[in-house]
């Protein structure tokens, strides 16, 4: 019989509706339920593409005999971290500051008060590796709470007066100049892989938030060492096992330094991030891979994560079945010479092996390989490998797919709408500005209520019950930006002036400092706050950016100094941790180069000249550049106000800290004025 997760949006939840645990969504009913009775609470955290989660539920929840033992002894509850951002950052600090390490699933037993008091993350059915099994930890627990209460209540009370006293000691609200961002860099240098490309050894994250601030120092100082480790990490990528050879589309991260073999799930916030940052680097160099990685992206995310309601879905399984009715990791990825020769026939599979570097013994388990792309000597017949590669795709279409997680989270489909209407915008493909408007619409008619107040996630047309968080404000806020420049239409504008206009009330302090969630939200045990990137900007950088970039477009003196003073962080953390403050510094290149504001007026829709001099604009490369585009005498931005014709041809006016430069109707001459370094 399923239980109370049977109504749920969520697609995480709805896996563990027919489980024996008795699970109950996060709500105020299930603390009471335990104080009621009289338990603990276990809380399990975890997200619909996790691998360990989905070994944790088969192994434990679906169990009958565990099942029983957590329902007389504990109230259970299930949470989707994608959908409670709070909850989880809340208690995985908990976990981080008790046993120095976090992950997913995360296994934590509360007090009825929802106070931690016994933390941990995967947990085996039998007592492995120095790990106590599931049940022994449930059975210590339950002996734990029946017979020492009093320690049990002193050990969660000091956890959360200890989580209290761990406020962020606020850089004040000076932001980074010259010097910081020039120790950010050297401190980026000294932690590079020169042999491999990005930052650290394994497991290796795409470390796109650091590319984008590479790429803006570049283009603001010239700096050739930023844009050779962003090219160079790029390509690394690209040929690696981590990018999908055949399909398109970044997996979550690579287990090894090389990038060769991925975690293989597939997230959509990093496609949208890596997408804008292959465009970007296409943007600043010219670089055929580029171009190629930035379309393959968007062409994958609109094929495999678009939902029937024009949003993005959240997320491809890792897991998928091997054929033999066994969900395996990386099955619908990896391949065998053998498999090679069976859809291509001998000759073209000894071609594809080594244009792929497909090996006898493999890259990955039981002689399988992931497909790359290796530095080799030689040429490659190009049709004879496109040939190739379609036969592949077409073999793979017929495996069975990984799950889709269908969820529509607000923050990553603004991710997704500012790579795409800009790769769409760049490389001439109305598909994907188009793409990119439609779910921009299903935001705004199903995410937003009369308050402009945003709910974080929907799932097939329907809007789910949590509140968004600062994340979703600022990350849709930065789509709806860049549709605002990419389409010409001023709503977008104001629509992302609505959200920002949030942040601003609800959740910044009078110091400048901003909170993950709202003043008016659920309080938890703590209000949670994080400057740091993790695998999405956090959400205090991203509204630092887009305050910053609304702020250019309309000239709002209070949403500049808000965006001045939240990057304070960044003066603070930047010098000291710039590969967790990537998207910060991004946003402090953009403040000290203006940012440059750009109005671009024509005669009309149609007038192929102003046309091609708002694709010009958009492809300046100077940091956090806006623009706008539209008709003489338009309204439709601020920016366009008292902007004639020149001489009756379409015209750009470039301007930039209260200066504006002589408008120009020369692309030549607009491409020059938004080139950094320039003044």
């Amino acid at each position: 019989m399923p239980n109370r997760l049977a109504n749920e949006t969520s697609p995480y939840l709805l896996q563990h509706a027919d489980n024996p645990v008795d699970w109950w969504p996060w709500s105020p009913e299930a603390f009471a339920e335990a104080r009621e009775r009289d338990v603990p609470v276990l809380l399990s955290v975890g997200y619909s593409a996790c691998h360990w989660c989905h070994v944790m539920a088969h192994e434990s929840f679906e169990d009958e005999t565990t099942a029983a033992f957590l329902n007389s002894h504990f109230v259970s509850v299930k949470v989707d971290r994608e959908e409670r951002p709070d909850v989880d950052a809340v208690y995985m600090e908990a976990v981080q500051a008790a046993t120095g390490q976090g992950g997913w699933p995360m296994t934590v037993f509360l007090t009825p008060d929802a106070e931690p008091f016994y933390f941990g993350t995967y947990y085996p059915p039998e007592p492995r590796h120095g790990m106590p099994s599931f049940r022994q930890v449930l059975q210590g627990v339950h002996q734990a709470w029946s017979e020492r209460r009093g320690e049990v209540t002193e050990v969660a009370g000091k956890i959360v007066r200890d989580l209290a006293g761990r406020e962020i000691s606020y850089g004040g609200a000076e932001a980074p100049g010259e010097e910081q961002l020039g120790q950010a860099l050297l401190g980026l240098t000294r932690e590079y892989d020169e042999q491999r490309g990005g930052f650290g050894g394994a497991p290796k994250f795409p470390p796109s938030m650091v590319i984008e601030f590479l790429l803006r120092h570049h283009a603001r100082t010239g700096a050739e060492g930023a844009l050779q480790m962003a090219a160079d990490t790029c390509e690394r990528m690209a040929r690696g096992g981590i990018y999908d050879q055949l399909g398109g589309g970044f997996a979550r991260y690579s287990v090894d330094r090389e990038w060769v073999v991925p975690h293989f799930e597939k997230m959509l916030y990093d496609n949208a991030l890596l997408c804008r940052v292959y465009a970007h680097l296409w943007r600043a160099t010219g670089s055929d891979l580029a171009r190629r990685v930035a379309l393959e992206t968007a062409d994958f995310m609109v094929r495999e994560l678009r939902t029937a309601e024009g949003g993005f879905a959240s997320a491809l399984d890792a897991d998928s079945d091997d054929g033999t009715g066994k969900h395996v990791e990386g099955a619908y990825y990896v391949w065998t010479p053998a498999q090679l020769t069976e859809v291509l026939g001998a000759e073209d599979a000894e071609l594809a092996a080594r244009y792929f570097g497909v090996t006898q013994e493999g890259t990955f388990e039981h002689g399988a390989s992931v497909l790359q792309l290796p530095q080799q000597e030689g040429v490659f017949d190009a049709e004879r490998v496109a040939s190739i590669r379609e036969r592949l795709l077409a073999a793979r279409d017929g495996r069975p797919a990984p799950g889709r997680d269908d969820k529509v989270v607000a923050a990553w489909n603004g991710l997704a709408i500012a790579a795409l209407a800009e790769t769409g915008a760049y490389f001439e493909r109305p598909d994907l500005v188009e793409a990119a408007v439609t779910a921009g619409d299903l935001l705004v008619r199903l995410h937003l209520d009369e308050q402009v107040r945003l709910t974080r996630t929907s799932k097939d047309g329907r809007a789910g019950a949590n509140a968004g968080v600062l994340e979703d404000y600022a990350d849709v806020a930065e789509g709806f930006l860049a549709l605002a420049s990419v389409t010409g239409e001023g709503v977008w504008l104001d629509f992302a002036g609505f959200l920002l206009d949030h942040v601003l009330t609800r959740f910044a302090d009078e110091s400048g400092s901003l909170y993950d969630t709202a003043a008016d939200a659920e309080q938890l045990i703590r209000r949670p706050q994080d400057p740091t990137d993790n695998a999405t900007p956090s959400g205090w950088s991203a509204a630092a950016a887009a305050l910053l970039s609304y702020a250019a477009h309309t000239g709002s003196a209070p949403h500049r100094a808000a965006a001045e003073r939240a990057l304070g962080v960044v003066k603070t953390l930047g010098p000291r941790v710039p590969r967790f403050v990537g998207w910060g510094l991004a946003a402090a290149e953009a403040l000290l180069d203006g940012p440059r504001e750009v109005a671009v007026v024509g005669a009309g829709p149609a007038d192929g000249a102003a046309r091609g001099l708002h694709r010009t604009a958009l492809l300046g490369t100077a940091p956090g550049a806006v623009v706008a585009f539209g008709a003489e005498g338009s309204d439709e931005f601020p920016l366009l106000a008292d902007r004639p014709l020149v001489g009756g041809a379409p015209a750009a006016y470039v301007c930039r800290n209260f200066t504006c430069d002589a408008p120009t109707t020369d692309p030549e001459r607009l491409r020059a004025a938004l080139v950094a370094p320039n003044g």
